[in-house]
């Protein structure tokens, strides 16, 4: 597995938990936090998928296609 491949499947697999951790903590934490961590998961998870793009756009260019 090339490295490319490895990051682009991390970077999927993190996009994939943070959103998980959004349900989870808006289903199953009980305290005042809760909406903190649903709003933080939600930021990392798009923070994730910009960075993805970019990151694909990037590969793009160096590769010339």
């Amino acid at each position: 597995m090339s490295l490319k491949v490895f990051h682009i499947v991390f970077i999927t697999v993190s996009i994939l938990l943070s959103f998980g951790m959004a349900a989870y903590a808006w289903f199953e934490v009980e305290n005042g936090l809760r909406l903190v961590w649903v709003a933080l998961a939600i930021l990392v998870g798009v923070g994730l998928i910009l960075y993805g793009r970019a990151f694909l756009k990037k590969i793009g260019e160096i590769q010339g296609e």
